[in-house]
């Protein structure tokens, strides 16, 4: 979801501040760090920061990410500084939903309640469901892997397709297809999500709807209807190669 879209109410775009100016690092270090990280930092705008003594935790959206066809758009970043030795660490991982950001840094020691998004930055949630699974996502991040994801900002479809892999393998509907829509004429957003057996269902699933062929997303099965059998996920498919809309 761009932040460079137009909304009813805006304040101004702010910029990024890592404040790492008074730190002597190692060269390697901070060469990693932009390569990473600031490459393009004139183009980060946090959706949410906090920070807590020698920590600070970032969701930023990467308007370059546009540039590469599908690319995740949200950037999360933990920086740790040392100021008795003034050097710093960082962990980074672009990911396609800033929820999935939020819950990456909150298993990193961010506080839950500090790392809420800006309300003035990108579409609010269209309903209570997309809320729900949002928050859910927020929570319950760390029980899942990326499989795949794909990121489309084409004006006449802004969607996102995420397939989630769970880290129980007894989990009914192991494989997790998470969509995110983006209605331009209300300015606001949608995201559901459907259940499937295995990898290369829910990334056909996904190939389908960036081309505008998908049905409806079948339902996650409740565990206690789910058999013990289908519930063991099969081994994923390698992710493809060259994927474009």
């Amino acid at each position: 979801m761009s932040p460079t879209e137009p909304a009813p109410v805006r304040k101004t775009i702010p910029h990024v501040d890592f404040a790492l100016d008074d730190l002597d690092s190692d060269e390697e270090r901070y060469f990693d760090f932009y390569r990473k990280v600031a490459v393009h930092e004139d183009m980060l705008v946090p959706l949410a920061e906090h920070h807590d003594g020698p920590n600070s935790y970032y969701v930023l959206f990467d308007r370059a990410a546009t540039w590469g066809p599908g690319m995740p758009q949200v950037l999360a970043v933990h920086v740790q500084r040392d100021q008795e030795k003034r050097t710093f660490s960082f962990e980074q991982a672009p990911l396609p939903l800033p929820a999935m950001a939020q819950s990456w840094l909150i298993h990193r020691g961010c506080p839950p309640d500090a790392i809420g998004l800006d309300p003035e930055l990108g579409p609010p949630p269209a309903d209570e469901a997309t809320r729900a699974l949002e928050r859910r996502l927020v929570r319950d991040g760390d029980r899942y892997a990326m499989n795949y994801s794909y990121t489309s900002d084409d004006p006449d479809d802004m969607v996102i397709v995420v397939v989630l892999q769970t880290q129980d393998e007894h989990t009914p509907s192991p494989f997790r297809v998470v969509v995110e829509e983006v209605d331009t004429e209300t300015w606001t957003h949608t995201l559901r999500e459907g259940g499937f057996d295995t990898a290369g269902e829910a990334l056909q699933w996904c190939d389908d709807r960036l081309t505008g062929e998908a049905g409806l997303l079948p339902p996650v099965r409740p565990a206690a209807t789910a058999s013990r059998s289908a519930g063991v996920a099969k081994a994923a498919a390698p992710r493809p190669s060259g994927r474009s809309r």
